[in-house]
C-alpha cells in the first residue's frame, strides 16, 4: 500500500473511517501524507479513534466528537445529503397525521412488528392517519396483508426510491439513526423518533439518537421497548401536539450543514497543497 501511494504520487488521503480505510490510512501516515477524516457519527469509529491524534484534519457532524481529534484540527462540515432534502417544503398540518417509518433498504424487524402491532389500535380508535411502511422484501408480503386488513390509510413498501418525496408527505419519520438518516432528518428539517440499532458498531446509533434527542430535534426510543402499544401511544401524542411537531423540526433543521461536500473537497485541496 505503501509503494502505491508512492506510485500514484498521492499528496493527501481522505477517509470516511471503517476497518477497510485502516491499511490506506496506516501507510499514508507512514509516508507522511496528510489524511482527512470524515466522522460522521457522534462517536467515531475504531479506525478513526485509532488514528485520532495523528490525522492532518477532521470534520466531523456533532461538534461534541470533535474530543476525539486534536484541538484545531475539526471543523463541523456534516455529512453531505442529497440537495432535494435541503429543498422540501415545511408539512403543514392537514386533518390526517402522516407517518412514515423505515428501517432502512433492508427494512427492520423491530420497527416492522411494531408497525404491525399498532395499526389495530389506531383502528380502533378511528385516528385519522396516513401510514408509510418501507419493509424491506423479506417481510413484504406478510406485512402488505395486515395493512390491507387494517383498512388504514397509506402505503406499504419493500423499498422506496424516491426518498425526498417520502419525507416531504410525511408529518413524523420513524427510523434508526445510522449517520445518513440523521443527517437526512436534519437536511428536511423533520421531527423524529429515533430507534438505534442495537447491535451498530460502538453503539454510535445510540450515541447519535442522543445527540438528537438532547438537541429537541428527535425523541429516542431504544429498540428493546418499541412495541406497537408505545408507537400509538408516541404518534397520537405527537399529532396532538402540533407546537411540539414544529420545535422538534426546527431544532433538527439547525443540526443540518448544507454544503458539507463542496467543503470537505475545499479542505482535501488546502491540505493537499
Amino acid at each position: 500500500m505503501y509503494g502505491l501511494l508512492r506510485k500514484r504520487k498521492i499528496s493527501a488521503v481522505f477517509s470516511m473511517g471503517g476497518y477497510a480505510a485502516g491499511p490506506v490510512v496506516m501507510a499514508a501516515l507512514a509516508a507522511r501524507k496528510p489524511v482527512v477524516v470524515m466522522e460522521p457519527n457522534a462517536v467515531p469509529g475504531f479506525t478513526n479513534r485509532r488514528i485520532g491524534s495523528l490525522v492532518t484534519r477532521a470534520l466531523v457532524t456533532f461538534p461534541e466528537t470533535s474530543r476525539y481529534f486534536p484541538r484545531g484540527r475539526t471543523e463541523v462540515t456534516g455529512l453531505p445529503v442529497r440537495q432535494e432534502f435541503f429543498s422540501l417544503p415545511s408539512k403543514q398540518p392537514e386533518d390526517v397525521f402522516s407517518v412514515f417509518m423505515t428501517g432502512g433498504s433492508q427494512g427492520s424487524r423491530t420497527l416492522n412488528r411494531a408497525a404491525r402491532e399498532s395499526w389495530p389500535l389506531f383502528r380502533q380508535a378511528d385516528f385519522p392517519i396516513r401510514f408509510v411502511l418501507q419493509t424491506g422484501q423479506p417481510e413484504f408480503e406478510a406485512l402488505l396483508a395486515a395493512f390491507s386488513e387494517s383498512k388504514l390509510h397509506g402505503e406499504v413498501k419493500p423499498f422506496i426510491t424516491d426518498m425526498p418525496a417520502a419525507f416531504a408527505e410525511a408529518d413524523l419519520v420513524i427510523c434508526r439513526s445510522g449517520a445518513g438518516a440523521v443527517a437526512e432528518l436534519a437536511a428536511a428539517g423533520k421531527p423524529s423518533v429515533l430507534v438505534p440499532f442495537p447491535f451498530a458498531a460502538d453503539d454510535h446509533q445510540l450515541r447519535n439518537a442522543q445527540a438528537f434527542e438532547g438537541a429537541g430535534a428527535a425523541r429516542l426510543v431504544p429498540d428493546r421497548e418499541l412495541t406497537g402499544a408505545k408507537l400509538f401511544d408516541l404518534i397520537t401524542a405527537l399529532a396532538r401536539d402540533r407546537q411540539s411537531l414544529e420545535r422538534m423540526g426546527s431544532a433538527a433543521r439547525q443540526l443540518a450543514h448544507p454544503g458539507a461536500a463542496a467543503r470537505a473537497a475545499q479542505i482535501l485541496e488546502e491540505v493537499a497543497q
